[in-house]
């Protein structure tokens, strides 16, 4: 049941009248792994994954530069590896490692993901700084998108045990792992509607698991297409990571 919390999240997402929200379930876990999404024809899922390798291939081979550089000024502004992994939610619960350049000081990172971010952050480096703010520290996760682990357009990828304004997100929305019907993504309809940065506040983490679970049920090639679209024009005009 939708509670007045649950709608006033959602509303930030999406015109009022224009959703069709998905029911909610007892036992999230045990739920997902026996819920199957909406099945499509499977042309749009051979696309999906045609694109994604496609992308992602021809990304790593073009910014390979790019990707030796950052790796090398990390290396020299800190000590430790320039890179960064995490354990998350994969496709179908199961749980992936992610790679990512790292942001943070290697004393002072969290490699569970429990401990989120905040603004002003006294953990992040310089170096991190300017990576999270463009977005660049998310690319070694192109390897994760070659590999299977993940795709260009999904849920977003949490990390395991990860809080939501001090709650667990499947405590704070019973649904949750509905959203792991699905490879997580490199981009999803939350980042392109801006929904991003810490979630102090549960509405706040509500409006992002329901923008998911609206991609799980409405997924096709064409709404990935427009998501990428969507992102790539948001990143332009509003880039707000840090």
């Amino acid at each position: 049941m939708l509670t007045a919390a649950n709608k006033d999240s959602q509303s930030t997402i999406f015109e009022a009248g224009k959703i069709s929200y998905l029911p909610a379930n007892e036992n999230s876990l045990a739920y997902a792994g026996t819920t199957v999404a909406p099945a499509p024809r499977k042309i749009e899922f051979a696309l999906k994954r045609i694109l994604d390798v496609a992308v992602s291939s021809s990304a790593l081979l073009i910014l390979a530069p790019v990707l030796i550089l950052i790796a090398l000024l990390i290396r020299l502004e800190s000590n430790g590896s320039p890179l960064f992994t995490q354990l998350r939610w994969g496709r179908g619960c199961s749980k992936i490692k992610i790679y990512k350049f790292r942001s943070m000081r290697t004393d002072a990172g969290d490699p569970t993901g429990v401990q989120q971010t905040v603004k002003n952050d006294p953990r992040i480096t310089r170096v991190g700084a300017f990576l999270r703010k463009t977005n660049l520290d998310e690319l070694p996760q192109l390897f994760n998108v070659l590999r299977g682990d993940m795709s260009l357009v999904g849920p977003r990828c949490h990390a395991v045990g990860m809080l939501a304004s001090g709650m667990l997100y499947e405590e704070l929305v019973p649904e949750y792992h509905r959203r792991h019907v699905m490879r997580p993504g490199l981009t999803g309809l939350a980042q392109m509607r801006g929904l991003r940065g810490p979630t102090d506040r549960s509405s706040k983490a509500r409006a992002r698991v329901h923008a998911d679970l609206y991609y799980v049920e409405n997924f096709s090639f064409a709404f990935d297409v427009m998501i990428i679209l969507g992102t790539i024009r948001s990143e332009l005009t509003r880039g707000q990571g840090f």
